[in-house]
């Protein structure tokens, strides 16, 4: 489950009504630390005692960024070209060097450990990240990062292993195309990757505010739960 902050907290609600309804409990949060700014985790004691909750019940923690948001940075053409069409000015960490992503990726941890939840990996927002971004997640001491096409494990001492995994996900930002082509796209992915052993499902709080990608998320949930068992990171990478 993606961008988990206070900020979405009631669309967030909605999807943990409806892994609950699926009888899932184990699955990651990725969660913010501050969103756009204005979300600081650290104020927010009722959200936190709820992912605490979530914790002790399955799920996994995953710092997804610091703000998630690219304000104050500047927009280059490359930066432009790279994030165009795959995310509207969220690309948080998609040009960052190296230096400015570890000190993000440090804040974001210890907004996370102050609050009593231990992350176990790193997922920079909307999935895209700046030259040598896994080798920074590993020095900072985390298992894993990973991007649309695979999951890459990061244990001490051993060289980045990338295990493929595509991501299913849909989008809600207009065009209203997107939504309907994100509906159809989901259900293609489940007849195409239907002998693929390993493959993610992406939620976002945005998919609430669209009942036919909220239907589509349960069809395709719905679909995986009657075949497939539900891992986590954690025995993936591990």
């Amino acid at each position: 489950m993606h961008d988990v902050t206070p900020a979405h907290a009631q669309r967030l609600a909605v999807l943990y009504d409806l892994l609950d309804e699926l009888a899932v409990t184990r699955y990651a949060l990725l969660v913010v630390p501050d969103w756009h700014g204005g979300w600081p985790l650290q104020q927010f004691d009722e959200f936190v005692a709820g992912l605490q909750a979530r914790v002790r019940a399955g799920a996994e923690i995953v710092l997804h960024g610091l703000r998630h948001d690219e304000a104050g940075q500047p927009r280059t053409l490359a930066h432009w070209a790279r994030t165009y069409g795959r995310t509207d000015r969220e690309g948080e960490f998609a040009s960052l060097e190296p230096s400015a992503a570890r000190s993000r990726i440090d804040r974001g941890l210890e907004v996370l450990r102050a609050a009593r939840l231990e992350p176990i990996g790193f997922v920079p927002p909307a999935w895209l990240g700046g030259r040598e971004l896994a080798r920074v997640v590993r020095e900072a001491g985390l298992g894993f990062t990973e991007d649309t096409r695979a999951i890459a494990a990061l244990g001490p001492g051993r060289p980045i292993r990338r295990i493929r995994a595509p991501a299913t996900c849909w989008s809600t930002r207009p065009p209203r195309w997107r939504a309907a082509g994100s509906v159809v796209v989901a259900a293609l992915r489940l007849r195409l990757e239907r002998h693929r052993p390993l493959v993610r499902v992406a939620l976002h709080p945005s998919d609430v505010a669209s009942p036919a990608v909220l239907a589509s998320c349960r069809r395709t949930l719905g679909a995986l739960l009657a075949t497939r068992r539900v891992t986590t990171y954690g025995e993936v990478v591990g």
